[in-house]
């Protein structure tokens, strides 16, 4: 089942893509807007919010790396899942697109069914991060605020997170101290992929680990355990507030 009345921006310059889209996206309960170029899709997104973005890569006027970068840095927008369209094989094109904080990646030629398989798993993430209402949790020198996923220093500087990027941290948040694997930080914060497991993980935990300024030489917060995975090093408690 389709969650009714979610709402689907789509931008991609293939009619035939947005029309095939638009009409089997909109008989299984979502509302669709397709555009066709990124002008278009700043307009529609600004004029209205969507649950859930999809960008084609290739645009006439600009890329979908540019988009999801513009999504990313902006406040209201921020938590939106976005998957990128792509028809290059090139892995260069995914992993740009994970580092700028794309969700998911689908290549070209794809089913719809894939496509709707992935859409439905990232709002039923976003539904689940939405649990915790009311928390914040707070670690080492952040606070986490679980509703609006705002993540803050101590030092008043806001970091703006990924839909990604929030699931992972919330996944090691919900599990201090103890040492993930590879297999449970992937099944937790990604679908299935093309690329290797241990690929996308380190890039997600590389990526996080730049928002929570963690660049020491070893990391010193989100620690490496060589031959089993990833530890937060830190001591979590539930605090009230707005985050700040």
């Amino acid at each position: 089942m389709s969650q009714p009345g979610k709402s689907i921006l789509l931008v991609d310059d293939d009619q035939e893509i947005r029309e095939l889209l638009d009409t089997y996206l909109s008989r299984v309960g979502f509302q669709v807007r397709a555009v066709a170029d990124g002008a278009a899709f700043r307009q529609s997104l600004c004029a209205e919010q969507a649950d859930l973005v999809i960008l084609d890569v290739m645009l006439p006027d600009e890329d979908g790396f540019s988009l999801c970068r513009w999504v990313r840095e902006h406040q209201r927008f921020a938590q939106v899942p976005i998957i990128m369209l792509t028809a290059s094989s090139d892995e260069a094109d995914r992993v740009i697109g994970l580092e700028l904080g794309a969700d998911d990646y689908l290549g070209k030629p794809f089913s719809p069914r894939e496509l709707l398989a992935r859409i439905k798993a990232l709002l039923r993430r976003a539904q689940f991060t939405q649990e915790r209402s009311g928390e914040v949790l707070a670690f080492d020198d952040w606070r986490l605020d679980m509703v609006s996923h705002r993540l803050f220093h101590s030092d008043g500087e806001e970091v703006i997170l990924s839909g990604a990027d929030f699931a992972l941290l919330k996944l090691f948040l919900d599990h201090p101290q103890q040492i993930l694997d590879r297999d449970t930080i992937g099944n937790a914060t990604r679908g299935r992929e093309v690329m290797p497991l241990e690929r996308i993980v380190d890039m997600a935990v590389s990526r996080l680990r730049q928002r929570l300024r963690d660049t020491d030489k070893p990391p010193r917060l989100i620690r490496t355990v060589r031959g089993s995975g990833y530890q937060l090093a830190a001591t979590v408690s539930v605090q009230a507030g707005d985050g700040r």
